[in-house]
């Protein structure tokens, strides 16, 4: 079940950044994000700007995890960055997302794939393009 969903309007990268440090102004150690959207939606982006938000003191650094599955990025309270393109529901057991969980924030993405599994109060956001740079996101907070 879906608390209200809010909705956003970015119309280029740095607007998507933007929203990402106003976003982890709501975030704290024990808090999952899924992000959910197609390639190119933005998903990275917006993990950019929830990191420097939330203390990382250069968000460059952040790229999106598909091939090593999980990077960390050090803050105010620990960033886990979780890519599950390449993985499925029965994969998502030994990425001990418990346990990040227990240190920081963890962001997923591609979490629609494992939407059944992925602990639940967490926030979703749900991202469509909309233009060339142009996105909408929804976010709301399932329990």
């Amino acid at each position: 079940m879906a608390d209200g969903v809010e909705e956003f309007a970015t119309g280029s990268l740095e607007e998507t950044y933007a929203l990402g440090r106003r976003l982890a102004g709501r975030l704290g150690a024990g808090d999952l994000v899924a992000l959910i959207g197609p390639l190119g939606a933005g998903k990275t982006a917006l993990v950019r700007g929830i990191a420097a938000g939330l203390g990382l003191a250069d968000p460059r650094v952040v790229t999106s995890p598909t091939f090593v599955l999980v990077q960390e990025y050090p803050g105010k309270v620990a960033v886990f960055h979780v890519d599950l393109y390449r993985l499925g529901e029965p994969e998502l057991a030994g990425l001990g997302l418990q346990e990040m969980l227990e240190e920081g924030v963890v962001l997923v993405e591609w979490a629609d794939r494992a939407e059944d599994v992925l602990p639940r109060p967490r926030w979703e956001v749900r991202i469509s393009p909309t233009g060339q740079t142009a996105r909408t996101f929804r976010v709301s907070r399932v329990r």
